[in-house]
């Protein structure tokens, strides 16, 4: 069933691909990318990948499985086994529901659970590495299936071993929760002020994800068919990580409009806020490109499809000129966060 792709992608752009084939369990997604032609792109909730406006010239596998069970259980903790196609919003849902904690601060983040460990999705201080403990794929080079652990998964700031890698196809995620009615110490401040807490407090489960997605949605990043601001694959841009020399010469650049907000890291790293940025280098919210496209009305990291019906071309041609924009004025390189698929940046 060939034909465009941007009704598979949150974005809702994309050209058409060769050939479209659903999969509905762990065992179709395996046998379809085994007969599939190449070249192959896997391809489940679709809200972290921008695809070109030509499409893809070989086999989108579409993965459509589903389902959570528990696989280990102590006093304390719960292990649950996730299939790929699991819609992410759905299993934090399940957890909080359950008493588990570890997955509340991620509440609202749209796409599919195999997702989540590509790109190490965190978001209010949590991050999935920080519960997962191991990875089932099928391994496209060796033609086996099998479970990576953790410790194996090469797990950084939005990324890991399968992020720009064909190789390996996740199959389903394996989950390490804490049995516990409250969520885990509350980490991120603008969390721990909408809660009325302070930072290391914690709170009910479904308090935390109330408030999480609460915030979400006043940004424009929980999905939301009557508002175009959600057409977009949530922030566009990681927040850079700098090396101490970068670091301090962005602070000279910025003397005139302050520092920007900054998170100390390991081996003198610093993490900066791209959204500052974008914003100081002249991008406001709701800055207009060409085609119908725009920076999000609610969120300076967000690229929107505000017309739905912009070409992924309009939307990279912003994207560039924002990335060249904060180069020019702050000596910062800013990297798009989604990934690119017949296209490029």
């Amino acid at each position: 069933m060939p034909g465009p792709l941007a009704g598979y992608t949150t974005l809702r752009m994309g050209g058409p691909a060769a050939r479209i084939v659903a999969a509905g369990s762990a065992d179709e997604i395996v046998r379809a990318v085994q007969v599939a032609e190449e070249p192959i792109l896997i391809l489940a909730g679709g809200s972290n990948v921008v695809i070109g406006d030509s499409g893809f010239p070989g086999t989108v596998v579409l993965v459509r499985s589903r389902g959570l069970r528990v696989v280990e259980e102590t006093a304390g903790s719960v292990t649950v086994r996730v299939d790929a196609g699991e819609p992410w919003d759905d299993l934090v849902a399940a957890t909080v529901a359950n008493g588990w904690a570890g997955l509340e601060c991620l509440s609202g983040i749209p796409g599919s659970t195999g997702a989540t460990p590509i790109q190490n999705v965190g978001a209010y201080g949590q991050e999935v590495a920080e519960t997962i403990t191991s990875v089932e794929v099928y391994d496209r080079v060796e033609g086996a299936r099998y479970d990576i652990p953790a410790a194996d998964c090469g797990f950084a700031y939005r990324g890991s071993i399968f992020k720009y890698v064909d190789r390996w196809v996740v199959l389903s995620v394996d989950f390490r929760l804490t049995k516990s009615p409250l969520s885990g110490p509350v980490r991120y401040a603008e969390l721990a002020r909408a809660l009325g807490v302070e930072i290391g407090d914690q709170v009910p489960l479904a308090d935390a994800r109330a408030v999480v997605r609460r915030l979400r949605a006043g940004k424009g990043m929980v999905l939301d068919a009557t508002d175009p601001d959600t057409r977009s694959v949530g922030s566009f841009f990681t927040n850079p990580v700098l090396d101490r020399a970068t670091y301090d010469l962005l602070l000279e650049r910025s003397a005139e409009v302050g520092d920007p907000p900054a998170w100390p890291g390991a081996d003198g790293l610093v993490k900066v806020s791209a959204a500052w940025l974008i914003d100081k280098a002249g991008f406001s919210k709701g800055h207009p490109g060409a085609g119908g496209v725009a920076i999000s009305s609610k969120h300076t990291l967000a690229l929107t499809n505000r017309s739905g019906t912009a070409h992924t071309a309009d939307l990279l041609a912003l994207a560039e000129t924002i990335r060249d924009q904060v180069h020019t004025r702050f000596g910062v390189t800013l990297h798009p966060e989604p990934v690119l698929i017949n296209c490029t940046l």
